[in-house]
């Protein structure tokens, strides 16, 4: 079961990669440099809120996988 967990921590990782690279080129980055009103607004609420609050979570659960922070020998 500890080994999934790393395996599963390893996979959390790339997911936070991944949503990162997503968030910066399809989400973020375009929406701000938009002309329209909303669309800068929504730009930056997914940038400097859900971008940091997304990543981070998966990052630090990936990372405490990794780790070994949620083996049983911990108990």
């Amino acid at each position: 079961m500890n080994s999934i967990k790393k395996i599963l921590g390893v996979v959390w990782l790339i997911l936070a990669v991944v949503v990162a690279y997503l968030g910066l080129t399809v989400f973020g980055i375009p929406k701000i440099i938009s002309d329209k009103q909303e669309d800068n607004v929504f730009g930056w609420i997914i940038l400097t809120i859900l971008m940091p609050i997304i990543v981070g979570g998966l990052g630090m659960f990936g990372w405490y996988s990794l780790t070994g922070e949620y083996s049983d020998e911990k108990l």
